[in-house]
């Protein structure tokens, strides 16, 4: 007879036990995300319990729906994206007891990921204790590589090793940020196709994709989307004649879309397509309750994941579904008045030839991929562009002047070219030291030439080159090194181009002085990494701002054809590397050294943040300038500014500066 006091011991344990036997009541994800969910305090901005909007229901209803095997979402940040996949690891680990598998774009995303969002909501989510017995223990069944539940298993992956693709066989497989993957891993396949061969064999498999787009042309969000069924994008009635239509950015001359009234982001209202009625971000919240998912042939999606043909007869889910347009406009928790702010800074940028905030408002906020057309730039078009100022004499508005040097095996090739506000700038040399760069003659020249060499300013003053960037690749590295190691104070610096996947123009630093013990030496020369994709996009930006402002590129009439064969030597190519199809710069012509000279002032420029400068440096700049006494030869602190006799040169040729207002849409 068993004590009294044991019974429910046993009771529960039995219970426990028996529990991955039970069969649950039915229930979508929506409506188990609305009675279990919760928002983690590390992964939200306010801890609470999890109320999907409106335009996510729909999406949760086709991931939980066992007849539509393959989800794709083509979104912007800040839609609720990772909630709605966390939701979907509890709802099939708690719900439906099914093996899953996440991939994420790296190792270091994964571990973020599990560490920032997934524990959290393991910790929070008070059903997920049931079916998690090493939760919080460090145990085999807990790590950042996998979570075993009661009943199933949830495996966690980088998406860079094909390794990481094996010996699972899952029912869910998600992968986030998708447009971060390599297009080809490690030449086995793209990550889709490795992904959903986990879930070949599944009774009811499941492929979720999401990401916010990329590149035109190279997304792999948008390749998904294009195979899928349908598409479906989120309508709403328009509060003055009942038509559904999307929330869209439209565009200056569209009939739809964002619009707004001198400059002003608090005057944004959006424009319906069918009626012109102009609507607040107040009216969209008070009917986004009645919207629906929509596609192009009518068919749509109720919140609870019914679909209905053009007549509103029930149909049966299509087996691969993808949801477009799922963008910022829609979230309640960011201001439309803020969006076009965002657009208005990206767009002031984009006009000085800078694109990269531009794009990044596109693909983040959007929720669309990147389209520029990028051609070989014409010569003619900039020797057209040439102005009657002599070399080695600085115009007006130059006031920095900074050297992009490229190394050749017979050759060291040098540009100069001057700065002035809003990194407008102007070629005032271009020289070629002939000599073998492993010997000391050539670089002796080269000294004399950056340190010693006076230009002439307009105002009569003198400038001395402030900076040099010498390229490192080659055969000649190591007599670089040692070049910019002896003149490092002077800023001359070693630089090497790394037109993989970089990140940004000036693409990190590594020290490369070694001692014969093999360690790094402490006060070694540093190498610069130059990103220099994103370098010649600005160049190629610069050289199509139509007229002199920030950002303009002025060229001498003094220049070779030689030069502007050069400067119009590259072009953008999409090739096919061992990571699949990548778009990057490719020489067209043997030579290019004046182009690769301006990519390296580029970096200076970027390496000086002179992009960033605010008007009270420039202006110390000028006032420097100016105030030097003329006849004088003494050089100041900083070598940029030296006063000196004027000689007698053409002016430099001024166009007033002007720019179109973007910011008027109504």
């Amino acid at each position: 007879m068993l004590a009294p006091q044991y019974r429910p011991i046993i009771a529960h344990h039995l219970g426990r036990g028996l529990a991955g036997f039970g069969t649950p009541e039915p229930m979508n994800l929506e409506e188990w995300a609305a009675e279990h969910f919760y928002l983690s305090a590390e992964s939200s901005y306010v801890e609470q319990a999890w109320s999907a909007w409106p335009f996510q229901r729909a999406i949760l209803a086709c991931i939980s729906n066992d007849a539509i095997r393959e989800v794709d979402l083509q979104k912007s940040a800040r839609v609720g994206y990772t909630k709605m996949i966390l939701a979907a690891v509890g709802y099939f680990a708690h719900h439906r007891r099914r093996n899953q598998a996440l991939w994420q774009p790296a190792d270091d995303d994964r571990d973020e990921f599990v560490k920032t969002e997934l524990e959290p909501m393991l910790r929070d989510v008070a059903v997920m204790r049931e079916i998690f017995p090493a939760f919080l223990a460090r145990h085999k069944d807990n790590t950042l590589q996998a979570k075993k539940f009661l009943g199933s298993m949830l495996h966690l992956r980088g998406g860079k090793a094909a390794k990481n693709y094996r010996r699972i066989s899952v029912d869910v497989a998600y992968l986030d940020e998708l447009d971060a993957f390599d297009s080809d891993v490690e030449k086995e396949g793209d990550p889709v196709t490795l992904a959903a061969k986990r879930t070949e064999g599944a009774t009811f498999p499941k492929l979720v994709c999401g990401s916010t787009p990329k590149l035109k042309g190279l997304s792999l969000i948008e390749r998904r989307v294009e195979l899928a069924e349908k598409r479906f994008r989120y309508h709403i009635a328009c509060p003055e004649c009942d038509t559904f239509h999307p929330i869209t950015w439209g565009g200056k001359e569209e009939a739809h879309g964002f619009k707004w009234t001198n400059g002003d982001p608090e005057t944004v209202r959006h424009l319906c397509p069918h009626c012109g009625a102009l609507i607040q971000q107040a009216d969209y919240l008070r009917v986004w309750e009645q919207g629906r998912y929509q596609s192009d042939d009518g068919t749509t999606i109720s919140h609870d994941g019914v679909f209905r043909n053009v007549k509103g007869k029930v149909i049966r889910p299509p087996r691969h579904v993808a949801f477009v347009g799922v963008w910022t406009a829609y979230s309640p928790a960011v201001d439309w008045a803020d969006i076009v702010r965002e657009f208005l800074a990206a767009n002031e940028k984009a006009q000085t030839g800078d694109m990269s905030k531009l794009k990044a408002f596109v693909n983040t906020t959007r929720g669309e991929a990147w389209e520029q057309e990028v051609e070989r730039t014409d010569v003619d078009e900039i020797k057209q562009r040439a102005e009657p100022y002599a070399l080695r004499w600085v115009p007006l508005g130059g006031l920095l002047l900074l050297a992009g040097v490229d190394t050749q095996d017979n050759r060291l090739e040098v540009v100069v070219w001057a700065y002035g506000r809003g990194c407008e700038k102007w070629v005032v040399d271009h020289q070629v030291f002939f000599g073998n760069p492993a010997q000391d003659k050539v670089w002796d020249d080269l000294t004399e030439y950056l340190f010693d060499t006076p230009f002439t300013h307009e105002s009569g003053a003198t400038l001395y080159i402030e900076g040099a960037a010498i390229d490192s690749r080659g055969h000649n590295t190591h007599a670089v090194y040692a070049y910019a190691a002896k003149y490092a104070r002077r800023k001359v610096f070693a630089v090497a181009g790394r037109p993989g996947r970089e990140k940004h123009i000036k693409d990190g630093v590594a020290k490369v002085d070694i001692d014969w013990r093999g360690r790094v030496k402490r006060n070694g020369v540093q190498l610069w990494h130059v990103g220099t994709n994103h370098a010649k996009d600005l160049i190629y930006n610069r050289l199509h701002i139509p007229r002199p402002g920030p950002g303009y590129m002025h060229f001498s009439h003094e220049l070779s054809d030689e030069f502007f064969r050069q400067m119009a030597g590259e072009q953008r190519t999409t090739k096919m590397t061992a990571r699949g199809e990548e778009s990057k710069w490719s020489a067209t012509r043997k030579r290019v050294e004046a182009w690769d000279c301006t990519v390296y002032a580029v970096w200076l420029e970027t390496h000086l943040d002179l992009a960033r400068k605010a008007a009270k440096y420039w202006d110390q700049m000028e006032q420097r300038l100016m105030s030097q006494p003329t006849g004088s030869s003494a050089r100041t602190a900083t070598p940029s500014v030296v006063a000196a006799p004027a000689t007698p040169r053409p002016p430099a040729r001024r166009t007033a500066i002007a720019s179109d207002d973007w910011s008027s849409r109504l």
